[in-house]
């Protein structure tokens, strides 16, 4: 390990000195309790010198300032205690830079996140870039904890109260402009003058605590303890209302910014790294963090097989509709990889470049980017509807109709028209690869790239292998669907792949549900509850009842009658209800309805009378059993290389509660051998289909688990 320090100190002629925070031997810096000499040292230092007018702290990295603090300190922690430990440590230190009598100013660059944020909350000023690469946030929430240095009571002091609950609750980041706004930052300015700027800053301010500047209404509402308690008590209901009390950190959050405003900061201050350490013991942070960490790891492997990336410098697409559209966005602006658009018809060029113009637009109107950086990314996008300018891409993304004809006749395209060395990865979410690649001259170069829609939002890409599927295009894959914002995992093909086959279990278990008697709405809301953004029957809708219809055959049809689907909801179709799509599904979408409430109508279709008699645990139990059990399935046979990918995959492909870990860390929280017994309970009662999964049952025989970190007990 280098002996390099991570702060260095310069002292300029004009008095002015220059804290550099570069952690050697990392892309960013974190913070670590292992600095605390350090930063100490240097204190020690600012505080002696005599001629000092002024400190700027500044990054030696190109892309962050501070990305927070290193998480992986609290998972050594083995109290709460020893948390609580950790946030005093914190605030000590950032308490000896905001009382340094010389103004200190925090020069900006890339991420300023938890811990980084805190510690520019420390300086008395602050002056950000306005590059795309600066953010600025406290996303402890996110992890299932608060900010624990000081972040819960000095950022409701800078930009008030309202402001601060919002954005340390969501875990929201702001841009440069939107930092200004806020007054969260002084200044924002160009990268290349940044030092220059807050040197400038410094020289010419004195060193105080700022407060926030409210407008008249906010200064009535925050300034007496009725308008206070009345803005904690409309940000708990707003915040529990999305998370059904399953984060506790929420409370925790305005208990600690509610405590610091009515009995002082110092005060603030001991309730939040109390709460700090609590929140550090909790199972949900401790699942939250097993998340970061996974997805940390994931981005760090550049590998498959031994091979190393190929190089992706341009790119094509196949269909210009929503999907294609989606992917050639991501493409464009989150690879900054040219793409070409190949439709049969101009409108679905046109239709594939406007759906990037308007989520750009969106942007520029934000004031989250400029009109120059819009009309560069867009410059990257280009239609064709022949293959001319294919003879120059590395990979081909298709996202043309779900025929596999169709799709055989594209990849022979590729291969008559593109190079030798071109990869072609097709969207399907049903399709077999295998088939797909079966007349292939070159299968080797043929794989699944499955996105999830929006593809702008959604998270999760599965990289689908077939046998043939080389290791060097495995790994190309996988890189270029980082470039393009994507966690993804790679999947062994087969029916429904692996996030599809886990869902279709679920979803057929609440359809069996409702024709047991069950309301739509229990169903739907014991899931959510459960954790899931949305419940299984609205998710039906969102899909569309005709496209769940289509997959549940082929995966019966490959996976054996635990898929088959209920013969009733024939009748759905029947009565031309797609669900969303076509305005015809379980909710109803007319007048202003629009999907909030249920159209009762459909009951009398699938001829039930809805009885809730079942609670909520019981229901969701039974659609998530056979979620869990599905799981179990595809690790064991090899479509899922790990627990881990299941997990991520799972939590970001169909939004499993992320608290809860995924499927495989909530089978250890609840005991591989308890699951192996409620579905053998629920087997005797319902059938064969909740029969455990072979690996499961040996599992518990074993008293296994998938990991083998469990959460602390506080």
């Amino acid at each position: 390990m280098s002996n390099q320090s991570a702060f260095t100190l310069s002292h300029r002629d004009d008095g002015i000195a220059v804290l550099t925070i570069d952690v050697p031997g990392e892309s960013v810096n974190t913070l670590k309790s292992s600095f605390a000499d350090e930063v100490a040292t240097v204190l020690n230092e600012l505080e002696d010198k005599s001629d000092l007018k002024g400190v700027v702290v500044i990054s030696g990295k190109p892309t962050s300032f501070v990305a927070g603090a290193d998480i992986s300190m609290i998972n050594d922690c083995k109290t709460a205690g020893d948390a609580e430990s950790l946030a005093r440590q914190g605030q000590a230190m950032f308490d000896r830079i905001e009382q340094l009598r010389v103004p200190v100013v925090a020069a900006i660059h890339g991420s300023c996140l938890g811990g980084g944020l805190e510690l520019a909350l420390a300086c008395h000023y602050r002056v950000c870039t306005d590059s795309g690469k600066t953010e600025l946030g406290v996303p402890e929430v996110k992890l299932g904890l608060l900010p624990g240095s000081g972040g819960t009571q000095r950022l409701p002091r800078l930009v008030g109260v309202q402001e601060a609950l919002g954005l340390i609750l969501t875990g929201k980041t702001l841009r440069p402009k939107q930092a200004r706004k806020k007054g969260l930052v002084d200044e924002v300015v160009p990268e290349s003058i940044l030092l220059e700027a807050a040197v400038k800053l410094a020289l010419s301010s004195k060193a105080k605590v700022q407060k926030a500047k409210l407008s008249t209404v906010n200064k009535l509402l925050e300034g007496n303890s009725f308008g206070r308690n009345f803005i904690f008590k409309k940000a708990g209901e707003q915040a529990q209302s999305k998370a059904k009390g399953n984060y506790p950190a929420i409370d925790k959050i305005i208990d600690a910014v509610q405590h610091g405003q009515s009995e002082g900061f110092e005060a603030g201050l001991e309730r939040e790294a109390r709460s700090f350490g609590e929140l550090a013991m909790t199972p949900e942070s401790f699942q939250l963090r097993g998340i970061f960490f996974a997805t940390t790891a994931m981005k760090k492997e550049t590998s498959f097989g031994g091979e190393k990336p190929g190089k992706i410098t341009r790119a094509g697409v196949l269909g210009g509709g929503l999907m294609g559209g989606g992917i050639s966005y991501v493409t464009a602006v989150k690879a900054g990889v040219p793409a070409r658009i190949k439709d049969i018809a101009e409108d679905g060029i046109r239709h594939a470049l406007k759906y990037s113009y308007d989520l750009l637009n969106k942007k520029v109107k934000r004031g989250h980017m400029r009109r120059s950086e819009m009309e560069r990314d867009m410059l990257r996008l280009s239609g064709s509807l022949d293959y001319t300018g294919f003879d120059r891409v590395d990979i081909v993304m298709e996202a043309v109709f779900e025929d596999l004809d169709l799709k055989q006749k594209m990849v022979a395209d590729i291969e008559t028209h593109a190079k030798k060395d071109t990869i072609f990865a097709t969207n399907t979410s049903s399709l077999p690869i295998t088939k797909i690649a079966a007349k292939a001259e070159r299968p080797e170069q043929v794989i699944g790239l499955h996105y999830f829609s929006p593809v702008d939002k959604m998270p999760l890409a599965e990289i689908i292998t077939h046998a043939k599927t080389s290791a060097k295009t495995i790994a190309t894959t996988v890189a270029f669907a980082k470039k393009q914002g994507k966690t993804p995992i790679v999947v062994k093909d087969g029916a429904g792949f692996y996030v599809n086959r886990i869902l279709a279990p679920y979803m057929n278990e609440a359809a069996r549900l409702l024709l047991d008697g069950a309301s739509i709405e229990a169903i739907d809301r014991a899931l959510v509850k459960f954790g899931f953004p949305v419940g299984p029957i609205k998710l039906m809708d969102e899909v569309g009842i005709d496209i769940a219809a289509k997959v549940a055959p082929i995966l019966a049809d490959d996976l054996g009658d635990r898929f088959a689907p209920p013969a009733a909801f024939q009748k759905l179709l029947d009565d031309d209800r797609k669900g969303k799509k076509n305005g015809k599904g379980f909710y109803d979408y007319s007048g202003k309805s629009k999907g909030k409430s249920v159209d009762s109508s459909v009951y009398k279709v699938l001829d039930v009378s809805p009885k809730d008699g079942m609670s909520d645990n019981e229901i969701a139990q039974r659609c998530v059993l056979m979620m869990l059990n599905e799981a179990a399935y595809c690790l064991d046979e090899g479509i899922i290389a790990s627990a881990r990918d299941g997990d991520i995959g799972a939590i970001f492909g169909i939004g499993f509660p992320p608290f809860r870990g995924g499927p495989f860390r909530y089978m250890d929280a609840q005991g591989v051998a308890n699951i192996v017994s409620e579905l053998q309970k629920l087997e005797q009662q319902q059938g064969e289909r909740y029969k455990p999964a072979p690996a499961l049952v040996k599992m518990a025989e074993a008293g296994e688990s998938y990991y083998e970190d469990k959460p602390k007990q506080s």
